[in-house]
């Protein structure tokens, strides 16, 4: 089965972040061969080392990886399957030579992750081309049996358990990194977020709290937040480490995909931003928060209470109510005095939620899974 995946870059990591995953899993797992259309290599090499941006065309880890430059070239073969991700549009010619196919191809619009009820009833709905003979199928992620679900390597969980399990290849991961082993009773966060007010409140509690902590900061947007809360050289980088009172903080280069879940993995909570980490911090089996992409009209507000019905329907009431209140503090820029306590108070029930949650959602299979399972029904 060939798959022509197209992929806009957006917001620097995440579209291509879901899209990189996707592909490697169709051919891995399913045994697809796996076409991956980017417009920007910059960006994706960020995620992926080994891309070499000068290539128009390469094959890596056994996917064929072409840059999507206007107009296509002429030798862009229409796969079986047609996947553009989050909408971003095919090109008019394409379409046509999609139209033009003795056996038209199945056109999936991979969509957004979103936990909100109307996904249901709009997963897997077709959308009649305007002019040209085609269809398309909404292919929507998330949380329930009725949706396209969610990203997860077959291998994943059990490679968690096993890193966890293994102290001494977590000792060389933090001694690799300049990171000490943690003073007694003191824990370890990562953070990895938009700029927000909320950043800046969170570290200034965490420096003047009674618990040790090492604060691991990916280089993102939200490090010139906590460098300024924290009184420290706005052009601080990679590799530099501070201490602030009982904080930390220990800034961290860009890294692979399999390097930031061995971090997420690594970590008593994380912060995490967008879709792609969204998810990956959910598999670490760890206590974790959303910064969620910001909408006009406090739209992702909806999204994220959409998501925290779900996430915190089975919990001890006390603890759902510390979730949803941190949560929602932290993406309205509002962090309260009394926001992050309330958690450290149920934090050994948050554990055990968070360990337990992972296999509840997968109960009904992968997204990889299940757009084989989609793609094969409709091509029969």
């Amino acid at each position: 089965m060939h798959c022509s995946l197209f992929c806009r870059v957006i917001d620097n990591y995440g579209d291509i972040g879901v899209c990189w995953r996707l592909a490697r899993q169709l051919v891995h797992e399913h045994g697809w061969h796996v076409t991956l259309w980017v417009d920007d290599l910059a960006s994706f090499a960020r995620i992926a080392p080994a891309l070499d941006m000068a290539l128009a065309c390469q094959l890596l880890d056994g996917i064929e990886v072409r840059h999507w430059a206007d107009p296509l070239p002429a030798d862009a073969a229409v796969g079986d399957i047609v996947i553009e991700a989050f909408a971003c549009e095919l090109p008019h010619s394409y379409q046509q030579a999609m139209a033009a196919q003795a056996r038209r191809p199945l056109w999936l619009n991979l969509e957004y992750l979103s936990a909100e009820d109307w996904v249901e009833g709009c997963h897997g709905l077709p959308s009649p081309h305007p002019r040209l003979p085609l269809q398309k199928y909404f292919f929507f992620p998330g949380f329930t049996p009725r949706t396209g679900g969610l990203l997860c390597e077959q291998a994943l969980l059990a490679e968690r358990d096993a890193w966890q399990a293994d102290t001494a290849a977590q000792h060389a991961y933090w001694q690799a990194r300049g990171v000490p082993p943690c003073p007694p009773g003191g824990v370890r966060y990562s953070l990895f977020a938009y700029d927000s007010p909320a950043a800046a409140q969170w570290v200034q509690q965490l420096a003047a709290g009674s618990q040790p902590v090492q604060l691991l900061l990916p280089m993102s947007k939200v490090v010139p937040d906590v460098l300024q809360a924290l009184g420290l050289p706005a052009d601080a980088a990679a590799g530099q480490h501070y201490a602030c009172g009982q904080l930390a903080l220990y800034l961290l280069p860009m890294t692979d995909q399999a390097g930031y879940d061995r971090l997420l993995w690594s970590c008593d909570f994380n912060m995490v931003r967008g879709e792609d980490s969204f998810l990956r911090a959910q598999w670490a089996g760890r206590p974790f928060a959303w910064h969620i992409y910001r909408q006009d009209d406090d739209a992702h507000i909806d999204k994220l209470q959409a998501f925290l019905q779900h996430y915190c329907h089975t919990m001890p009431p006390a603890l759902a109510t510390a979730v949803q209140g941190f949560m929602l503090a932290w993406n309205r820029n509002r962090l309260t005095a009394d926001s992050w306590p309330a958690l450290l108070q149920h934090w050994p029930q948050w554990q055990l939620h968070a360990r337990a949650w992972p296999d509840k959602i997968l109960a009904g299979g992968s997204l990889a899974a299940r757009l084989v399972q989609f793609s094969q029904i409709r091509l029969q």
